[in-house]
């Protein structure tokens, strides 16, 4: 009998470790066992609202002495960037999909008919199933790496369409770097790694239009020592075919200049 990964993957960094966790929770395509015939096999097939191949992207992290972990089920099982109340992150009436999504961001459905949409117990055992060991593994990784560096870095990375007209009509910038309008991380930090992006030359927002969602504002704690930013990203910055292939070339660009923002940072918490 097939059975279910674990909820999430861990790389250990391959040379000296550094105060950097990576996490990357919508890069996860899989589906339990258990509720995957719910869904439409076509959904199922290509969840489209996947951070697609990001692990791929920041493969570079564990040379670098970064820990990373990362998602192996889809966001459509659950969503780790949510609150576990399904409470919005944000006022200004755009449509953000919930903790376990019944539509993709376009409102198509996911599901084969509204009876297989998850009821309220069923959302209770996916928090306790596949929510709940993400967010408690990061807390212990984070807690590890507080035990050896007097400054930690939680790197929150994602990557959306260049645009989603549910949730604002033109398109994103380039790069969004967000920290809950300066909550969720330190003036340094912030300060650094705004400078090391702006130097990529691609357009850069600050806190708009994403602030960092439930995964950066949580585990973020500057006042004990732990920093956390979320980087969101278009992805036609390193893929191509209406944003849906892996492209080597233009993943190799924004990797040097991920590449910079984290040696900088590494400079900055060692020093």
């Amino acid at each position: 009998m097939e059975q279910n990964p674990a909820a999430f993957k861990i790389t250990y960094p391959q040379n000296k470790k550094v105060g950097i966790l990576l996490s990357i929770p919508h890069c996860g395509v899989c589906f339990p066992n258990e509720i995957k015939k719910d869904y439409k096999t076509e959904m199922v097939s290509c969840p489209d609202d996947t951070d697609w191949d990001l692990n791929k992207l920041y493969d570079f992290a564990s040379d670098m002495g970064i820990t990373t972990i990362e998602a192996v089920y889809s966001r459509w099982v659950i969503d780790l960037n949510r609150t576990p109340q399904n409470k919005s992150l944000y006022t200004d009436g755009r449509i953000i999909t919930s903790l376990c999504p019944v539509t993709n961001f376009f409102g198509d459905p996911i599901y084969n008919s509204k009876e297989k949409e998850p009821s309220e117990k069923e959302i209770q055992r996916r928090l306790e199933n596949y929510f709940k060991p993400y967010h408690d593994k990061v807390d212990v990784l984070l807690s590890e790496l507080k035990n050896e560096f007097e400054t930690v870095v939680f790197w929150d990375a994602h990557s959306i369409r260049r645009n989603v007209s549910t949730i604002q009509k033109s398109d994103f910038p380039d790069l969004i770097l967000g920290n809950n309008d300066g909550l969720t991380a330190d003036l340094k930090i912030i300060e650094t790694a705004l400078n090391s992006l702006k130097k990529s030359g691609l357009y850069l927002t600050h806190n708009t239009p994403f602030k960092g969602g439930y995964l950066t504002r949580s585990k973020g704690d500057p006042s004990n020592g732990i920093h956390a930013l979320q980087l969101e990203m278009s992805k036609d910055l390193y893929m191509s075919q209406d944003e849906s292939v892996y492209n080597f070339a233009k993943a190799d660009k924004i990797k040097e200049h991920l590449k910079s923002v984290f040696r900088n940072l590494i400079s900055l918490i060692d020093g």
